[in-house]
């Protein structure tokens, strides 16, 4: 369940910053709960030395470039982005500089409150140069997210004016152009072997015929925008459906038309027979650079492998405790197709699947006062994930968006722990909090680094334990589940990148120890396939937090405050491993200190 994409390696690949934008943060936390909240989580930074000065500069003068190379949605460009193989060498040489002058820069000798700001954004760029070597925007796509299904999502934004629709047009005039550069890096990385395994991509164009389909241009998903219209004249309306169907017809349509003459004549038969990133030019050196990327940690296939054994082994035990309480005396293969074929765990409607969800966000909602002194103002939706990508999608995603398709793939006991992690305290809550906060550099405040994120979100899973979120053993069991399935994805995602494994052993794998449908597993190993390290940052992330908040209770004994300790993680927004393991064990001592001082007077 991915967070802000907004500088992920598809999001660069794709020319767009899909989230993020210049917008200031709203200024304050809601007044309660700062009252509340541990003063080091809200008092202001101490003023900048002469080397943060230095740092801030570079940091600001390439953001700025950086907003004007690659657009955000919410700066709302008139036109798609420049992907050309020539546009993206010229920012790697930019960004080699600025890495170059970050390397000059000793980040021990910068402030304190300066470190974690130096962390984020040199992972940032040390990313950015990792994949134009790489030429990562020559597989501009995966099993899981494409540059097509990113433009079809532009037809989910915000339309309130004219001046939305227009520029809606206009980037949808720009489809052929944009769709053409996308192409021409697609056949080079095919001329030099740099494509997706074949196994995995079966199916993968649906989401194109989705557009070239529809012989009604009022029924193509482009037009979705124009159905119901809001502040706009009745002539303008007319004006801008005419103009829609006219764009539509002229240019998306044709550009999709191309793009899967292409894909099915081009790419899939030039798709390569291996699965592992091992296997790609360079593979070895591409598969340790996507590690990095997606953990903020360097660590080795076979020390990551060896991790998500011991987890497996360890959650294993755990499940098998609970599948007992419920009076199963069966083995654990057959407790998880009684799991996955027993009627009682499927939802009759998709909205029945999404009251639930609702309900486990309100039931929520009354417990995060005794968890969090920290609260955002802004609130969020429970929302279905859009009917046109949900047959590959994952179960969620991080605006509380619930995968609604094929209802016997999304069980009952599953669903408390897929909405804590995606909805509240997990990614939609935190997504949140991080516009509330004062004084963030705006090039930390719209970065994300994936093992923070999703480290959070699989520890609000097991937070949840405490919350009273599971009111059975089956959701219980629901939880393990979800989280041997992110211990599974050490062990798969290394055995397919690094050690050979084939797509029916990694599917195997994830099959007998975990109760996901079978659908699931498959759309869940072809994702590992085509997107090598994404899927390592959950466990590894949420294994540093659950170790700092034991390190925290042991120190502190009698003195742990959770929600102190949950407002302090939370307020770093995003961070790397190593500077929120740093950050943190300076909370644990901090607060030691003080606690001592306290008993001593």
């Amino acid at each position: 369940m991915k967070t802000v994409i907004a500088h992920s390696a598809i999001a660069v690949a794709l020319g767009v910053l899909a989230i993020g934008g210049s917008a200031a943060p709203t200024p304050a936390l809601a007044q309660t709960q700062a009252d509340a909240a541990p003063a080091a989580a809200r008092q202001a930074p101490p003023p900048l030395t002469d080397l943060d000065r230095q740092f801030r500069a570079i940091a600001d003068e390439e953001w700025a470039w950086r907003q004007r190379e690659l657009p955000s949605r919410l700066s709302k460009p008139m036109n798609l982005p420049d992907v050309s193989a020539a546009t993206q060498e010229r920012r790697l040489a930019y960004w080699v500089d600025v890495q170059r002058r970050l390397n000059a820069i000793s980040p021990d000798q910068l402030s304190p409150s300066e470190r974690t700001n130096y962390a984020v954004y040199k992972n940032q760029i040390d990313n950015f140069v990792d994949d134009g070597r790489f030429r990562l925007y020559e597989m501009p796509f995966n099993a899981d997210s494409s540059f097509w299904s990113s433009i079809a999502g532009m037809a989910n934004g915000t339309f309130g004016s004219v001046a939305d629709y227009e520029r809606y047009l206009s980037q949808l005039g720009d489809t052929p152009r944009y769709f053409d550069q996308q192409i021409a890096n697609m056949r080079a990385g095919v001329a030099r072997g740099f494509v997706q395994p074949r196994e995995a991509l079966s199916g993968r164009d649906v989401s194109i015929t989705a557009v070239t389909d529809p012989t009604d241009p009022l029924k193509n998903p482009f037009y979705a925008p124009f159905i119901d219209m809001t502040g706009v004249s009745d002539a303008d309306k007319q004006r801008l459906r005419r103009a829609a169907i006219e764009v539509i017809q002229q240019k998306v349509v044709p550009a999709h038309r191309t793009l899967l003459t292409f894909y099915r004549n081009e790419y899939l038969p030039a798709a390569r027979d291996t699965l592992g990133a091992n296997e790609l030019p360079d593979g070895e050196a591409f598969y340790q650079s996507q590690i990095r990327q997606y953990t903020s940690i360097n660590l080795t296939p076979d020390e990551i492998h060896r991790i998500g054994q011991a987890e497996v082994a360890r959650i294993r035990a755990e499940m098998e405790t609970v599948m007992r309480s419920t009076g199963w005396t069966g083995t654990f293969n057959e407790f998880t197709r009684f799991l996955k074929t027993d009627p009682q765990f499927v939802y009759d409607k998709p909205e029945h699947l999404l009251w639930h969800g609702a309900w486990v966000v309100k039931k929520v909602d009354g417990k995060m006062s005794q968890f969090f002194g920290l609260q955002p103002r802004d609130t969020f939706s429970v929302s279905a994930v859009p009917a046109n990508i949900a047959p590959f999608y994952t179960a969620g995603r991080g605006n509380c968006s619930l995968n609604t398709y094929d209802l016997p793939s999304r069980p009952r006991y599953n669903i408390p722990a897929l909405t804590v992690h995606e909805c509240n305290p997990g990614h939609a809550w935190h997504g949140k909090m991080r516009k509330e906060f004062p004084g963030i550099p705006e090039w930390r405040l719209q970065a994300n680094i994936s093992a923070f994120g999703e480290g959070w979100g699989l520890y609000t899973e097991k937070l949840g334990v405490e919350m009273g979120v599971y009111e059975d053993a089956y959701e219980d069991f629901g939880r393990l589940n979800y989280e041997m399935w992110r211990a599974a994805r050490l062990v798969i995602d290394t055995g397919l990148h690094s050690k050979g494994w084939t797509r029916a052993q990694a599917i195997a794998f994830l099959s007998d120890n975990t109760a996901l449908s079978d659908h699931e597993i498959q759309t869940e190993i072809d994702r590992y396939i085509t997107w090598p390290g994404q899927a390592l940052a959950y466990k590894l992330g949420e294994i540093e937090i659950v170790r700092l908040r034991r390190k925290a209770e042991t120190e502190l004994g009698a003195d742990f405050d959770i929600r102190a300790f949950h407002d302090k993680l939370i307020s770093l927004l995003v961070a790397t491993i190593p500077a929120m393991t740093a950050e943190m064990e300076d909370f644990i001592s901090q607060s030691k200190a003080a606690s001592n001082a306290a008993r001593a007077e």
